[in-house]
């Protein structure tokens, strides 16, 4: 990690919560800006011009930004958002120009790991704040989030075989898991747009936004109220959640209670049932 690089995680702007890092790659002009207020980090795709459409930089940024946070003690949670543009983003930039690659070179640089499995290695809270369009990898990235929270105006899409594609950066494998095949499907063969409402009642989304001014203030908030809770509570009940998709019931049960047990003995355990007895919210540190 670059001098610049740790600025940009360790050091805050003390005059404002929520000031944006001022130094090195994640600084205003950035394809994706980094802010933090306390222990909540905001990660902005910043291609309003765009709507945010995933281009190289996204792809080299939204990762680096990500995993810098999983290592900064101090953040317990993160929001992924839109920023300003018309929407939370709108897919890949098929007008990036880049040089023709064979399948075969297509498929090696595949095999090497993609820009999304970044999101998989955070342990954190991360919640999704979404307005406005969210379509083909803009939704693969809100479906690689744990929480989903959209605004009044929000239109989802996986557009891809409109295109001769399919989703490439897991669209095809976590929408099922999330609102089941069948549902799924539908939304894959047709590539057609639903709203925050239908979205909302088919699980897509958790929570709805009251409108677009507040969207970024709820999501804040929201991660704020989780980032106050044990952190590594917070991280193996993710962990464990998460896990359960994949494993047997007995072997989801066993993983449970090992993580249950290693919780006894925190120091964030302790302090809870000290905040209990004394009628007061505990001071965890994560510990």
């Amino acid at each position: 990690m670059t001098m610049d690089e740790t600025a940009i995680v360790n050091g805050r702007d003390q005059r404002a919560p929520g000031a944006v890092f001022a130094a090195g790659r994640f600084a205003a002009g950035a394809a994706v800006r980094v802010e933090r207020c306390d222990a909540v980090a905001v990660v902005t795709l910043n291609r309003p011009d765009r709507i945010n459409a995933i281009n190289d930089d996204i792809r080299k940024l939204l990762p680096e930004a990500l995993l810098a946070l999983e290592a900064d003690a101090e953040v317990h949670a993160i929001v992924v958002h839109g920023g300003e543009a018309r929407g939370f983003c709108a897919g890949a930039d098929i007008t990036e120009k880049r040089e023709p690659e064979s399948p075969v070179a297509v498929h090696r640089r595949n095999s090497k790991g993609a820009w999304i499995d970044a999101f998989d290695q955070v342990s954190k809270p991360l919640i999704a704040a979404i307005h406005g369009f969210c379509m083909g990898g803009g939704l693969e990235i809100a479906l690689a989030c744990d929480i989903r929270i959209a605004s009044p105006e929000a239109v989802f899409s996986l557009p891809e075989t409109g295109l001769g594609l399919i989703p490439g950066a897991g669209g095809t494998q976590r929408l099922p898991r999330l609102i089941g095949l069948g549902r799924a499907l539908d939304l894959l063969l047709t590539g057609d747009r639903i709203d925050v409402a239908e979205a909302h009642r088919i699980g897509l989304i958790t929570r709805m936004a009251a409108e677009r001014a507040t969207l970024l203030d709820e999501a804040v908030a929201l991660a704020a109220r989780i980032a106050g809770r044990a952190p590594a509570a917070s991280r193996y009940v993710k962990e464990a959640a998460v896990a359960s998709v994949e494993l047997s019931l007995p072997a989801g049960l066993a993983l449970e209670r090992s993580l249950f047990a290693l919780l006894t003995s925190t120091e964030d355990k302790a302090e809870a049932a000290r905040a209990f007895k004394e009628k007061r919210q505990p001071k965890f540190t994560g510990e």
